[in-house]
């Protein structure tokens, strides 16, 4: 099958079966490096890391190039140069892959309405019901990445299938720029050779479980008792395996989607050991945090932080706060909290904030009184000079000072909400 970095790839001939393949999976080829390719030519055909150019931050993508050499995601950006040192490293720009990914959502919904995001660059699209219009679902994906690619450029790659889990796994195998349709009637001829680390949501760990066990396919799943999966994976996730390895996924595209957390974190130049720098930097990050809730209409039940120190152990800590809040101080006093309670023996590689068990804003009713009025009417002025002037014209006096790290690098983005 096919892999990260492009190799191996199956497409769909023209004209292909296509009965069944109701639901399409549709995700950008290497979005953030081909938004940079996009807008500085030069870089075409060049092994791109897109990223600080600090060696200690993280990957936050590559191009193929790259990644043939073992460049991946979330991969150390000097880890990445050693496996490719002749790659570029491009700052990223995160404002402009929301407008692009903007453009790219809205031409989904101009197929169909039934339209489900799953991050900035990919999406679910039912098409069942839009035949009439646009053909099948074949002649639909085709069409589809044509739009893409005039309207912004970028490439797209796309998966059609019965079910949403077989969609995304033919999208995976097609990229990039391909197109593989699997119908229905060849679902289970599509899935018995694959791997068990290639089903939508068996993690390293759950895939380790298994091919510990001797079952390395899907073929392997199907042959094994049920028994055998549940003490490998536990009864809930065999029970998931079990019905996906017979590509059995009654999730329908949903719509309305319902954001999980919302982060930042950031990787320092050198490791700091100071706990005031650590806690200053935890303050920048939780401004961050509920900047975001605040503008996309969210609150947080539950703040979380994360802690990667010098020889990379990595470890999280959270808390449920007593009323949901998307006030930044709440947030800052939470991480605080949770970091005066971590056992710091080394210095400190990364840290970060998140926001948990998201709510939409004044869901949970009025109170009494509002222990943070005053907080909060402090940090809708800050939104409001942020959005005229830009991040960063206004913060705290003690967030002063040299940046230590290679910038905050959000956790989750997410694409811009429909109009």
């Amino acid at each position: 099958m096919g892999r990260g970095d492009g190799t191996g790839r199956i497409v769909s001939a023209e004209g292909a079966d296509d009965t069944g393949a109701g639901i399409l999976h549709v995700d950008m080829d290497a979005f953030y490096a081909s938004v940079e390719v996009l807008d500085d030519p030069s870089l075409r055909g060049k092994p791109i890391i897109v990223g600080a150019p600090d060696s200690r931050s993280v990957v936050s993508s590559a191009s193929y190039e790259a990644r043939r050499f073992g460049v991946r995601s979330a991969m150390p950006v000097g880890q990445a140069l050693r496996l490719c040192p002749t790659a570029i490293v491009v700052l990223p720009h995160f404002d402009r892959y929301l407008t692009l990914s903007a453009q790219v959502m809205q031409v989904f919904r101009e197929f169909t309405p039934l339209v489900e995001p799953l991050s900035i660059d990919e999406a679910f699209l039912d098409v069942r019901g839009a035949r009439r219009l646009w053909g099948s679902p074949g002649q639909i994906a085709r069409l589809l990445r044509q739009r893409v690619l005039d309207a912004t450029g970028l490439t797209c790659s796309v998966g059609g299938a019965a079910t949403k889990h077989v969609a995304k796994m033919a999208s995976t195998i097609s990229k990039p720029d391909g197109l593989l349709i699997v119908p229905e009637a060849e679902t289970a001829a599509f899935l018995a050779p694959r791997s068990v680390r290639a089903l939508w949501g068996v993690g390293p760990k759950a895939s380790e479980a298994l091919e510990g066990r001797g079952i390395r396919t899907v073929a392997d799943i199907l042959d094994a008792p049920r028994d055998v999966l549940d003490r490998a994976l536990g009864r809930a996730m065999g029970d998931r395996v079990w019905h996906l390895a017979r590509g059995i996924d009654a999730r329908e595209v949903d719509t309305v989607h319902v954001e999980k957390s919302i982060g930042h974190e950031e990787t320092f130049h050198d490791d700091i050991g100071d706990a005031a720098i650590l806690r200053s930097e935890l303050r920048r990050l939780a401004d961050r945090v509920g900047a975001r809730l605040r503008s996309n209409g969210w609150e947080a039940s539950t703040i979380a932080i994360k802690v990667r120190f010098a020889d990379f152990t990595t470890i999280s800590r959270s808390q449920t706060l007593p009323e949901p809040t998307a006030v930044s101080q709440r947030i800052g006093d939470a991480a605080h909290d949770l970091f005066a309670a971590v056992d710091r023996r080394l210095p400190v590689r990364l840290i970060g904030v998140r926001a948990e068990k998201l709510r939409p804003s004044g869901s949970a009713g009025l109170t009494l009184w509002d222990d943070d009025e005053d907080w909060r009417r402090i940090e809708g002025a800050l939104d409001g000079a942020t959005a005229k002037f830009g991040t960063g014209v206004v913060t705290r006096a003690t967030l002063l000072g040299k940046r230590r790290g290679g910038g905050s690098i959000p956790t989750s983005p997410r694409p811009p909400r429909a109009d």
